[in-house]
């Protein structure tokens, strides 16, 4: 959700400056000239009012044309956001998407632990410990919240609505303690985590308690959000965080946001004191430290809940009930101390401490270039605990508590792995699940490979999730075979070092059906007789349109990667934190932002200027459906002007720019991910669950129908395009804005995001694949964050959900991100937005960059060279291209197709040319200036009959002397 701030109160002014100089001069003038012909004895009285009428004439004249130029002009594009139809929702499709989002829910939830089946509940009754349980998280901050007009489920709600009953006198406390939550805006973050110490416990509320029920259910929350990072030290300077009591500190130095605080500790130990049947559950987005669970052996079950949206803990309630048998998976693994994680050094804010000639100030910000090591490589999460396990780096069960795609139910599930056949590049087999349980519910086929390793040679996890599929409801006893098949290039490993291409080499690959990833159930060996490189064009990787190869060796910097080599030899070396905080002078050579980009150096000589403002009677509606690269779009355009181009590209935030002598109307863009949000209107949807719940279902078919529910709501609300889906990965559990992207793992986060694109496109809205790339971390991502990162790590890890986003969703739209990669910004590079994105993937449509801030580094001119064709920019600023040369109004062009091309396929057009009318405060404007037309004409007229009144007095009285 768009959040005003200071720095866009001020752009609009500075928009708006000049007509306010121009008003304020012609006032002045008119002030002095009033003053002088007041002081200054004239021969004629009658002369002296009308220049001192004419005067004031002057400025209601420059007035009304000033205001007219600012509306019409820089202000044209707000006014017209703000002041569009707020369309609403119809009953059915609310009715739709609440279910829908319950049922994603209900998939999502996931059993981490259940000893003695204490789940489901025995009881209708149960006493509900902790603050979060009276104000849970929904969602996430920023573009990730939900919105007020729609009726929310708040947790306690969905406990009741499943037929139990909860202790009223604890919910009363919790909400006379606290009613709020603590804001964690983009802006400020205030983390504190309230929560009733545990000595205001009376004993009389503990002893109601225990006659109320001998079951207890403990909510912990934490909530993350756009902006910020969640604090690896609650002692850092900058942490905003009051204390529960005064009697104790919550957190000491060095201990973290995703692990308990000292009061919740505390609530802990009252309540597995009192109650030998206990509960707890997690809700957030985040993977917490869980470990302390097992110090309580009255805690009998975890459920992890992720954030819920506004219906989805109703899905909460049925589970616990066991109306519903949970089936979710996690996303990522929960390790048992997150500080001892190959990230936890190496994710943060490092300032570089020889980069400040390239400092930028922001109206009062200044932004320094930062860093961020990519130090794991291509072992991030699960695949860096098996692989460490296997190598014997790792005790595994000491380091995780909660594998990756690890969740339990009330029922139990057998899997049979049927012969695996591998024949010309494709693997296959089937896969029988069967219910050996008394209880109806739903399984997860999850199918990963290990692949041949040489030690020293390219760097391969022991265990890569290939394939899953999740069966239908199945009656205790009911079977279901599902068949699994994949290409043998999906086992193919990136080799940045060597052949620089994809390679599968030859040897043994273990297929195997897991329930998690650690735990194998069956496997069986495929073997590949000999090495293929993909290096030619009759034998690319994944059918990509030209054979992929290095575009990222100046992301690899000087860092030391880690290594399977040895076992792991360079472990220590590898992910410990940054040594210097200097860039090396080769890479400083490199790196460019506005003070330094030289943009006349890239123009090219031999370009020669395009048609612009040509007649040809072409209609936008002409082209839907015609290919990219038909002759007809280059007449159409041969008729857009260097300003129509401008528009086009630099005031494309929250929608594109109507040019009407093409029949392009304006069209409508919106966040966020679980929600679509018109910021400018109010309009709004039903709030889904957050993508990591989405992606705890392992549900593809429930993606695809969020994806469909999604377009269905966007048409309702008169919306084209949808910013999400977010799909950057969770390298670190400490992500603030892990609740908008899906998982770990990039092969999970590409089924989700590509489904959700694909189901979104049925009707017609496209969808922004986002942050295009690296965004992984919000720690300084909007101050020239220099992301470095191996090339094989990138490609295998980073742009996965976005390759299949591309060639499976079929995405039309793409966001790109602050961050730069290595020493270029992401939304100026070609490697990135060109030849990957384009040239190899083959993606049809139009790149976006994020909030368009300036900030002394996103430059127009630069994006729009580099394949970054708009500027998410609803108003004038830096956004506009400054160069007219042949090279860049070529660039103009081809962005402008791109966005053109995205618009005419959108369900805008699907009946053709959209018929327009004048907007209501044109009309009123027009009415307005005709109205003052008329009284200027009436004071003219008024003031010249007067003035020769006057004179005609003078004269007698002089004729009289």
């Amino acid at each position: 959700m768009l959040q005003i701030n200071m720095a866009d109160v001020i752009t609009v002014l500075e928009s708006v400056a000049p007509y306010l100089i121009a008003i304020a001069v012609v006032l002045v003038l008119a002030v002095v000239t009033t003053v002088v012909t007041n002081t200054r004895r004239m021969p004629q009285e009658a002369t002296r009012k009308l220049i001192h009428s004419q005067s004031w004439l002057v400025v209601f004249v420059a007035m009304v044309v000033a205001i007219v130029m600012m509306l019409f002009g820089p202000l044209s594009n707000l006014i017209t956001m703000s002041t569009g139809e707020k369309y609403t929702l119809s009953e059915s499709s609310i009715d739709s998407a609440n279910e829908l989002a319950t049922d994603i829910q209900r998939e999502a939830v996931t059993l981490l632990q259940n000893d003695e089946a204490n789940l489901p509940l025995g009881s209708t009754k149960v006493n509900v410990f902790g603050w979060a349980s009276t104000n849970p998280v929904y969602g996430g901050t920023g573009s990730g919240s939900m919105n007020d007009q729609y009726a929310t489920t708040s947790l306690l709600d969905g406990m009741k609505d499943a037929g139990l009953e909860t202790n009223t006198e604890l919910s009363d406390l919790y909400t006379q303690y606290r009613a709020d939550r603590p804001e964690v805006g983009m802006w400020e973050q205030d983390w504190t985590l309230p929560e009733v110490p545990a000595d205001q416990y009376s004993d009389d509320l503990i002893s109601n308690a225990k006659s109320f029920s001998d079951q207890a259910v403990i909510v912990i929350a934490r909530v993350g959000g756009e902006g910020a990072d969640l604090p690896t030290n609650m002692k850092a300077d900058g942490i905003t965080y009051t204390d529960n009591s005064t009697e104790y500190e919550d957190f000491a130095d060095g201990a973290h946001f995703l692990e308990l605080s000292q009061t919740e500790r505390n609530m802990v130990d009252l309540v597995t004191e009192n109650f030998d049947n206990v509960t707890v559950v997690y809700n957030g987005a985040n993977a917490f430290e869980l470990d302390f669970v097992d110090a309580y052996p009255q805690i009998k079950s975890v459920l992890w809940c992720p954030p819920a949206g506004q219906t989805g803990f109703a899905a909460l309630g049925e589970i616990l009930t066991g109306a519903t048998n949970p089936s979710g998976k996690t996303s990522d693994t929960f390790a048992r101390d997150l500080t001892a994680t190959p990230t936890f050094n190496n994710f943060g804010s490092f300032y570089y401490d020889n980069m400040s000639e390239f400092n930028t100030e922001n109206r009062g910000e200044v932004r320094k270039p930062s860093f961020v090591n990519y130090v794991e490589g291509i072992y991030v999460g699960y695949k860096f605990y098996e692989t460490a396990a296997d190598e014997g780096l790792i005790d595994y069960d000491a380091t995780v508590q909660y594998p990756f795609g690890y969740g339990l139910s009330y029922t139990t599930f057998s899997q049979e792995m049927g012969d695996v056949t591998y024949a010309d590049g494709t693997v296959s087999f089937d896969v029988t699940v069967t219910n050996t349980g008394d209880t109806a519910g739903k399984d997860v086929v999850e199918v990963y490979y290990n692949p041949p390793y040489t030690n020293g040679g390219i760097e391969k996890a022991t265990a890569n999730l290939v394939e899953f599929d999740k069966t239908d409801l199945l009656e205790p006893g009911e079977s279901q075979t599902l068949t699994v098949e994949f290409e043998d290039d999906d086992m193919a490993s990136y080799d940045s070092e060597n052949a620089e291409a994809y390679v599968l080499e030859a040897g043994d690959y273990v297929v195997s059906i897991n329930s998690d990833s650690h735990t194998v159930i069956d496997e069986q060996t495929v073997t590949v007789d000999e090495t293929i490189t993909y290096d030619t064009e009759d034998n690319t990787h994944d059918g990509d349109q030209i054979v992929a190869t290095n575009q990222f060796d100046n992301a690899e910097g000087h860092v030391t990667y880690l290594s399977r080599a040895d076992q792991f030899a360079n472990y220590t070396q590898a992910t410990a934190a940054p040594e210097s905080l200097s860039m090396a002078e080769d890479l400083k050579a490199q790196f460019t932002n506005i003070s330094n980009y030289d943009l006349e150096s890239r123009n090219d000589s031999d370009d020669e200027m395009p048609v612009t403002g040509a007649d040809n009677g072409i209609r936008l509606a002409d082209l839907r459906g015609v290919d990219y690269d038909d002759e007809q779009w280059d007449a159409l355009l041969d008729q857009l002007t260097f300003e129509q181009m401008d528009d086009l590209i630099a005031l494309a935030g929250y929608g594109t720019q109507a040019i009407d002598s093409i029949g392009k109307v304006a069209l409508t863009d919106s966040d966020g991910p679980a929600a679509l949000n018109n910021n400018f209107t109010g309009a709004a949807s039903i709030g889904f669950p957050a993508s990591t719940s989405v992606a705890c279902t392992w549900n593809q078919d429930l993606a695809t129908q969020y994806g469909e529910m999604m377009g269905q709501m966007a048409r309702e609300l008169s919306i084209h395009g949808w910013y999400a889906p977010a799909m950057n990965i969770h390298r670190s559990a400490f992500a603030g804005r892990n609740f908008e992207y899906f998982s770990e793992d990039g092969y999970l986060s590409g089924v989700m995001a590509s489904s959700q694109i694909a189901g979104a496109r049925t009707k017609g809205v496209y969808a922004f694949m986002k942050h295009f790339a690296l965004n992984d971390q919000e720690t300084n991502r909007a101050s020239m964050l220099c992301t470095w990162a191996d090339e094989q790590a990138i490609r295998e890890i980073y742009l996965k959900p976005f390759e299949m986003s591309v060639k499976q969703g079929g995405a039309q739209a793409v966001m790109s991100s602050f961050n730069y990669i290595g020493t270029t910004w992401a939304g100026g590079s070609a490697n990135l937005l060109q030849t990957v994105l384009r040239d190899e993937w083959g993606f049809r449509g139009f790149v976006l960059t994020d909030y368009f801030e300036g900030a002394g580094y996103m430059y127009a001119d630069e994006g729009i060279r580099n394949g970054n064709d708009a500027m998410l920019a609803p108003m004038d600023g830096t956004n506009h291209i400054t160069d007219q040369s042949a090279t860049s109004i070529k660039a103009m062009r081809n962005a402008s197709h791109n966005i053109l091309y995205t618009a005419v396929n959108s369900w805008a057009y699907e009946n053709g040319e959209p018929k327009t009318t004048m907007l209501m405060w044109q009309r009123l404007t027009y009415a307005a200036v005709a109205v003052a037309a008329v009284a200027f004409i009436a004071l003219e007229t008024l003031t010249v009959r007067r003035y020769f009144a006057r004179r005609k007095a003078e004269t007698a009285q002089v004729g009289l002397a």
